[in-house]
């Protein structure tokens, strides 16, 4: 597999913005170097562990922005820190080819069970494994 097309920070705080402005929460965010370290992630895992599974690397980029925490609660954004995860893996796999095609109340859930710790990377790979069409 030829390196992914990896997401734009910018890109990604554009649409967590668009995001938090229909379905509301609070702008801003917590720790910048949270969210560049999740958004190195996937990365990380390419060139280190030589990870090539798109769903895999999608869930490294969910997981670091619904998870990736230090001292407690700190989270990247002040709000919408799921939906960033969720908003991530749907733009990593569109910039390659592919598409989640999921109900919204399946995506939901599972959103909430990764954000809670019920769901480790490996299997928010699996699942996205199986909603995922290419494009």
């Amino acid at each position: 597999m030829s390196e992914p097309i990896w997401i734009d920070a910018d890109a990604l705080r554009l649409l967590h913005g668009e995001s938090l402005a229909e379905f509301g929460g609070l702008s801003g965010m917590r720790d910048k170097g949270l969210f560049l370290s999740a958004l190195a992630r996937p990365r990380n895992l390419f060139v280190y562990e030589e990870v090539t599974n798109i769903s895999r690397l999608a869930a490294a980029y969910a997981y670091g922005l619904a998870r990736n925490h230090t001292c407690g609660q700190a989270l990247c954004f002040s709000d919408g820190n799921k939906r960033a995860a969720f908003l991530a893996i749907g733009m990593f796999l569109a910039i390659n080819g592919f598409l989640l095609k999921v109900e919204p109340t399946e995506a939901v859930n599972t959103m909430l069970a990764l954000a809670a710790g019920d769901l480790t990377e490996l299997d928010l790979a699996s699942w996205i494994e199986k909603f995922i069409v290419q494009a």
